[in-house]
């Protein structure tokens, strides 16, 4: 898996449709409403720092996504 930072993360679930809902301290929350199912993501944002590989999946599956389905987006 590619290595990318909370800030990457969080720039393509923007460009994928989902909006910030609030951010507090350095965690970022969004929704996104996809056929009438809604989804929560959190993405911590620390500068630059790469995201744990488990954090990352746990992201996709926030996002409705599988892990490799996501991944292509990078």
């Amino acid at each position: 898996m590619k290595q990318v930072s909370g800030k990457e993360v969080l720039a393509v679930l923007l460009k994928q449709g989902f909006l910030v809902k609030r951010q507090k301290g350095s965690h970022v929350h969004l929704d996104k409403i996809v056929e009438g199912k809604m989804f929560h993501v959190t993405v911590p944002v620390h500068s630059n720092k790469d995201l744990n590989p488990f954090v990352f999946r746990s992201i996709a599956r926030q996002a409705g996504y599988t892990p490799e389905e996501f991944e292509h987006f990078f």
